[in-house]
């Protein structure tokens, strides 16, 4: 369904650009001729990897400065220029854990936040793994952390999980990769 038309953009306007995302908004002539300004944030696409090893899932644990908290979470990352989802997730998964998997599975690609972003994210499932070497960022002060499968659910659900987090596992949970 076409909604262009009835929802003309009048007016477009980046107001910053952080190096990281770019923030700005729209002016729409909705369906019934008012003018809105829809504010948005437009960031690179991500992937987040559910890491099977055995009966076990792979998290890392962080501290999240921008909630002020640490939080367990699936491995993720930016999709970088000339990757697709599975090649992210391939570099993501080894540099964040020293994982490498034998499988990488798109399970699903997400819009997310549409409400104000544009963002998409791709879930892939990883299985097959192979111990390494990791190599965080700078700025990745990550510890690597296994959950029973059979628990995965239970531990996102309990504790503080991101969207991400709960995505991926929910969706994985529902494809029957976790019992």
């Amino acid at each position: 369904m076409d909604d262009s038309e009835s929802w003309r953009v009048v007016e477009s306007a980046t107001e910053y650009e952080t190096g990281w995302y770019a923030g700005g908004y729209d002016r729409v002539e909705q369906p019934n001729g008012t003018e809105k300004d829809y504010y948005w944030a437009d960031l690179p696409d991500a992937v987040v990897v559910l890491a099977v090893d055995g009966e076990d899932v792979v998290f890392v644990e962080q501290y999240r400065p921008v909630i002020r908290e640490r939080c367990l979470e699936l491995v993720a990352g930016i999709v970088e220029a000339g990757e697709g989802y599975e090649a992210a997730a391939r570099r993501e998964l080894r540099e964040e854990t020293g994982y490498v998997a034998d499988e990488y599975t798109l399970v699903q690609e997400v819009a997310c936040t549409t409400g104000v972003l544009r963002h998409d994210r791709g879930i892939v499932v990883a299985e097959g793994l192979t111990a390494g070497e990791r190599d965080l960022d700078d700025n990745e002060f990550i510890e690597v952390r296994r959950v029973p499968a059979a628990d995965a659910v239970e531990t996102v659900r309990e504790g503080r999980a991101n969207d991400a987090t709960l995505e991926g596992v929910l969706l994985a949970a529902a494809d029957g990769y976790l019992p």
